[in-house]
């Protein structure tokens, strides 16, 4: 028996995929002004909530744990239960925990410094609930678009990774330095509900991805956990976004120590790395649908980040002060390398998992991309007291290269 929301998709035009995919930017803009852009108050944060180095980790690593712990089970809910509640669900609740970071864990005159422990806790437990926007929007994006538009599709989705990151290094750390960290939780927590009322109002699923996923759901042959091949590029997607999250997490405490560079500067260039990464995604998106070079794409996408790194490196060996511009420069350009091929990615690992195991498949890259973001951020700071800088862009050179093997090789035809 047909559903009122299989009526409504029944209802809906071709074109209706285009509001979907809208639905799908926002979410994810949403919650990425969040996850990317708290990190880009790393300097108020730590003088804020009267932080060491360390405990500045921690704090930018636990949302990334709560991402990691969440997404697989969101992605099996997903393909379960449909995009529309889930989505919904994690919209929701991630805007009513970001609401109540507003009332009780930002410092004030009013309320003192909240506890280490407290502040790790709703970090991590925004990411539990955030959690649920890449697969479900993924699928959704997956189930409307056909072979040959996917990647620019998935690619304008993946756009709003560095959309509400750029959104967030442009207005958070000014919400931060002016108003305090309760401005900062609550425009995030705003973000987010007004997400979920996109999604109440268009975010349907086509009938024959509902009849399908139906057909399958207890097929445990259908699914991607046990594929070999899905699990590689998993893995690589993975170890390829930790030069990204050194980026997010630690290069404003970079060029602020290290360049000596003011908040106009650093705001400046994380939203120069966010947009220039979402012109690249739609680049790359658009590119390889024509060429149908996917494969190719990632494999020297990757080699060109690891050499981005290498060279930020070097330079900060070369010279005892290099010019904040350079460093300005160089953090865009690493930033913007590293960042570019997700849309991409993403479409090759949905294509091979299939449409109807997308959520799964997306959730298993996240879990292993929000894993990178819980370390990252852990590991900088002991990078930092064993060696400086350079070796910390080494480290994440380092783990570049060693994604390039686990993407897969072009198919000859």
């Amino acid at each position: 028996m047909a559903t009122p929301l299989t009526w409504r998709a029944q209802a809906r035009g071709e074109s209706h995929r285009w509001k979907v995919l809208g639905v799908g930017v926002a979410a994810n803009a949403s919650f990425s002004a969040a996850s990317a852009g708290i990190p880009t108050t790393a300097v108020w944060l730590r003088a804020g909530y009267h932080l060491g180095n360390a405990e500045l980790g921690l704090v930018l690593g636990a949302m990334g744990l709560g991402v990691a712990l969440s997404e697989l089970p969101w992605g099996l809910l997903t393909d379960r239960w449909g995009d529309r509640p889930v989505l919904l669900t994690g919209l929701f609740t991630t805007a009513a925990a970001l609401l109540a970071m507003t009332l009780f864990a930002a410092p004030s005159a009013h309320h003192p410094v909240p506890g280490l422990g407290w502040l790790v806790l709703a970090m991590c437990v925004v990411g539990l609930l955030g959690g649920s926007v890449n697969g479900s929007s993924g699928r959704a994006v997956m189930a409307w678009f056909r072979e040959g538009e996917r990647g620019l599709a998935m690619s304008i989705r993946q756009t709003a990774v560095p959309l509400g990151g750029g959104l967030g290094a442009l207005m958070l750390p000014w919400l931060a330095a002016s108003y305090g960290f309760a401005a900062v939780y609550g425009v995030l927590a705003a973000m987010c509900a007004l997400s979920a009322a996109f999604a109440w109002r268009w975010l349907d699923e086509p009938p024959a991805t509902r009849a399908h996923a139906a057909a399958r759901q207890d097929d445990p042959a259908a699914g991607p956990l046990r594929d070999k091949e899905v699990w590689r590029v998993v893995l690589g997607i993975g170890l390829l976004c930790v030069p990204q999250m050194a980026v997010l997490t630690f290069a404003t405490v970079f060029l602020h120590d290290a360049g000596h560079l003011g908040i106009a500067a650093i705001s400046g260039t994380m939203a120069a790395v966010q947009l220039g990464a979402m012109g690249m995604r739609i680049w790359s998106g658009r590119h390889t649908d024509r060429h149908g070079n996917r494969r190719a794409y990632l494999r020297g996408s990757t080699l060109v980040a690891v050499a981005s790194f290498i060279m930020l490196g070097l330079v900060l060996q070369c010279f005892a002060q290099a010019p904040g511009a350079l460093l300005m420069a160089m953090i865009a350009f690493a930033g913007i390398c590293v960042s570019a091929w997700h849309g991409v990615a993403y479409t090759e690992l949905a294509t091979l998992a299939g449409t109807r195991r997308a959520g799964t498949a997306l959730g298993m890259a996240n879990t292993v991309v929000y894993a990178g973001l819980f370390v990252t951020p852990l590991a900088i700071p002991h990078l930092l007291v064993l060696g400086s800088w350079p070796l910390v862009w080494f480290a994440v050179a380092l783990c570049a290269l060693f994604a390039f093997p686990l993407f897969p090789r072009a198919r000859r035809d």
